[in-house]
């Protein structure tokens, strides 16, 4: 394949800055979404308020409300810590690699995860956006599986490298822990990759295209195998220096 020097030379520079913003905007929506998060523990923290109320109480009526609160409440700085750079990576993450499936993934986890430990959790005030980190971390691994394409199968390898010790928290081994919120996420989390999976199929770059194509010829010289030619000059050991 023959490219025009300037004109290949614009199309990279194109692809850079398509790059550059593509890469800006999944860092400013996942940091919007986290300094959200803290505002909220902010103002409880300034009004020496507990806004654990406004979590999910479940099997109320009262406690239906939280399913779009709760994510957004935490019990302290330490447990919003613990979530803030989980979070805002794999939001990122879901936001790079999944552009046209991410607000339909998002909201699904959101609301299900949440309406999810309304009819089944334990009878507490359920908060935190633990659900969330679950139900992502689950989007993308499972992505990576289904889609079977190296990009994603890196990422699903370095969020188990990352957070591998998760798996540990779909169990009830701590009562002050929503296990219910977690396992919840992951499983809502794995039915979207595979509802999705189709969606945002892999780039592929010009260097793949032009090996694929070269791959797909089929090699005809236009003589039928038995037409073929023996050259009886040909050194034996000619062979060998081909490997």
């Amino acid at each position: 394949m023959i490219h025009d020097p300037e004109n290949y030379n614009d199309e990279i520079r194109e692809a850079e800055k398509i790059e550059r913003a593509r890469i800006l905007s999944s860092f400013f929506y996942s940091g919007i979404f986290v300094c959200i998060l803290w505002i909220v523990q902010f103002i409880q923290y300034a009004f020496e308020t507990d806004l654990s109320s406004f979590g999910i109480l479940p099997r109320k009526i009262s406690g239906l409300s939280g399913i779009l609160t709760s994510p957004l409440i935490h019990a302290d700085f330490s447990h919003l810590i613990s979530n803030s750079l989980t979070i805002f990576l794999l939001l990122f993450g879901i936001l790079y690699f999944y552009r046209s499936s991410v607000i339909k993934v998002f909201f699904i986890i959101y609301i299900l995860d949440g309406l999810l430990v309304w009819i089944f959790a334990r009878q507490s005030f359920h908060i935190g956006a633990s659900g969330l980190v679950y139900g992502f971390a689950g989007f993308l691994f499972f992505s990576g599986v289904f889609r079977k394409d190296k990009r994603s199968i890196a990422l699903s390898l370095l969020i188990v490298f990352l957070y591998g010790g998760m798996i540990w928290g779909i169990l009830p081994t701590d009562p002050q822990i929503s296990f219910e919120s977690h396992f919840f996420g992951a499983v809502i989390g794995l039915v979207c990759a595979f509802i999705f999976r189709k969606n945002d199929p892999p780039e592929k770059y010009e260097w793949e295209e032009e090996n694929d194509d070269d791959y797909d010829k089929d090699y005809d010289d236009g003589k039928e195998p038995e037409d073929a030619e023996i050259d009886d000059d040909a050194e034996p050991d000619d062979f060998r220096r081909n490997y």
